[in-house]
């Protein structure tokens, strides 16, 4: 199983794809989607919107995760970056992709074994689980990377227990 794990946003959309092979999680790759502040935001969008279609032609995943807008206290950053997710669920699923959502909570969960554990927690099991020299830069590539991961094992329990709802 091969899957493309999206932490969506508007300035930096980090992405990972990471394969599930006979037990084994192996990073395929990840990185940044950028886009400068100086651009219009529709072309932003339209950016984001491309460069997730050319992730998913190049890396033929099987399933897409991203993870779901979690809003804090700005309501203009949370909108801007709904936006951006908008367009990266809307990427995945004109591509007839299964699309998986999941909360911050579950990912960390799923990751870390604790829903309040802290990035460089994240970021230190994504690498240890991965095999990883080095935790992924940028902190948004190391997110999605969490999400692929967090989707694996939550397809993983669902197909064990017959349904991936219970655990994730």
């Amino acid at each position: 199983m091969i899957v493309l794990g999206i932490d969506p946003g508007m300035a930096i959309v980090g992405y990972g794809v990471v394969e599930k092979k006979n037990n084994i999680l192996r990073p395929i790759d990840y990185g940044a989607i950028t886009t400068p502040p100086t651009m219009e935001i529709p072309q932003r969008l339209v950016t984001i919107y491309d460069a997730v279609q050319e992730l998913i032609a190049r890396f033929q995943p099987d399933e897409v995760a991203i993870e779901e807008l979690f809003f804090n206290k700005n309501v203009k950053t949370a909108i801007t970056v709904g936006h951006a997710r908008g367009v990266s669920v809307l990427a995945a699923a004109k591509t007839g992709l299964n699309l998986y959502e999941y909360t911050p909570l579950q990912v960390k969960q799923s990751v870390v074994g604790y829903g309040r554990a802290e990035k460089s927690q994240i970021q230190q099991m994504v690498k240890a689980l991965l095999g990883l020299k080095e935790i992924p830069k940028p902190d948004d590539a190391a997110d999605a990377l969490a999400v692929a991961i967090c989707h694996i094992h939550c397809a993983d329990m669902g197909r064990k227990y017959g349904s991936r709802s219970l655990f994730c």
